[in-house]
C-alpha cells in the first residue's frame, strides 16, 4: 500500500518521500516513480529519527503537507502469541510510530498552514484475530484512536490547521500474500467474512484516501 500512495500522490504531482527502514526497496520505489521522489531511511520506533526525518523532509522541500502512516507489522508469523517481546515490537511500529509521526508532523504542517495525516487502520481494531499476535489488534484499535485524537487536534489548531486525519478498518489481501501461494484460503476467508464488503482490501481501494488533502 506505501508503493501504491506514493505513485498516486506522484501522479497528482506531489514531491514524495518514501520512507522506510528498507532501504533497497524503498529506493526502488522512489527511482520508479522519478524525480519527483525521494527516499529517507526511517526506523519509526525511533522517536529521535523520526524527528530527524520529518524535520530533513521539510528542510527539503520546504514544507509538509501530508503524512501517511503506513509502517506496520502484524506478528502473524510469531510462535508464541503470548509473547512479551512481540507485545513491545508490535506496539513500538504500529502504535508508538504512528504517535511520533503525528508528533513532528503536526508542527511542520502548523508551518505551511494546514495538512492532512492518514493513519491506515484494520478491520482486526474492531474483531478479533486467531492467527495474529494480539498486539496486532491493540495496535490497530490505537491507531484508529489516534485519529480521531487527530481530529480533535485539527479543532484546536484552528486556523492553521487543515484537514488532519482519516483511517480505514479494513483487512487487506496483501496481509495473506503467503496464503494466496500455497492455495489455502481458508484463514484470510474467516478474517475477509467480516469485513463490511465481505472481501479483503486492494492497493488501489486503500490508497486514494491519501489523496484528499
Amino acid at each position: 500500500m506505501g508503493a501504491a500512495t506514493a505513485r498516486l500522490l506522484a501522479r497528482e504531482r506531489a514531491k514524495v518521500v518514501i520512507a522506510d527502514m528498507l532501504e533497497r526497496e524503498g529506493r526502488h520505489v522512489a527511482e520508479n516513480i522519478g524525480d519527483s521522489a525521494h527516499f529517507e531511511g526511517i526506523d519509526v520506533t525511533d522517536e529521535a529519527n523520526s524527528e530527524a526525518v520529518v524535520g530533513a523532509i521539510a528542510a527539503r522541500f520546504g514544507r509538509l503537507n501530508v503524512l501517511v502512516n503506513n509502517a506496520g507489522i502484524s506478528g502473524s508469523a510469531e510462535q508464541d502469541f503470548h509473547s512479551t517481546d512481540a507485545w513491545h515490537r508490535i506496539m513500538a511500529v504500529n502504535a508508538a510510530g504512528t504517535f511520533y509521526g503525528i508528533k513532528y508532523a503536526v508542527p511542520a504542517m502548523r508551518k505551511a498552514r494546514g495538512g492532512s495525516i492518514v493513519n491506515p487502520s484494520s478491520i482486526a481494531s474492531i474483531t478479533g484475530s486467531e492467527h495474529a499476535h494480539m498486539a496486532y489488534n491493540a495496535s490497530k484499535a490505537a491507531r484508529s484512536a489516534a485519529d480521531d485524537q487527530t481530529g480533535g487536534g485539527a479543532v484546536r489548531e484552528g486556523r492553521h490547521a487543515g484537514e488532519f486525519g482519516a483511517s480505514g478498518d479494513h483487512a487487506a489481501d496483501a496481509h495473506f500474500g503467503a496464503e494466496r501461494r500455497s492455495g489455502d484460503t481458508r484463514r484470510s476467508h474467516a478474517v475477509h467474512s467480516k469485513a463490511p464488503a465481505g472481501r479483503g482490501g486492494r492497493g488501489g481501494e486503500c490508497h486514494p484516501v491519501a489523496d484528499l488533502r
